[in-house]
């Protein structure tokens, strides 16, 4: 007697949930990057401002994505786009509190 052969395995790179978790992570780092950006802008605008805010966004993402990538990995071991999802949300908190930040008067 033959076993039944197992159902095939889902592709879950063309999946419609996979997709929208990849563009709701897109949406949120550019969201992240277009508030520094638009921080650089409020102050002037000059290269020296945009090359700041642009090196600030990657190191920003670097460190806080190590931690998060850190605690992903004790937290939620098995799901990495949670762990991509929270990345692009901080991302995108940190842009906002740069870009008003800009405008605090102290």
């Amino acid at each position: 007697m033959t076993s039944p052969s197992p159902a095939p395995a889902a592709d879950s790179t063309s999946s419609p949930t996979t997709q929208l978790w990849r563009v709701a992570v897109a949406v949120l780092l550019a969201l992240g990057l277009l508030g520094h950006l638009l921080a650089a802008r409020a102050i002037g605008g000059s290269r020296m401002a945009y090359t700041h805010h642009v090196f600030g966004f990657f190191l920003i993402l670097v460190v806080t994505g190590i931690i998060i990538a850190l605690l992903g990995r004790w937290l939620w071991r098995d799901r990495p786009r949670v762990t991509w999802l929270v990345v692009a949300a901080v991302q995108a908190l940190f842009g906002l509190i740069i870009y008003l930040d800009r405008f605090h008067i102290a």
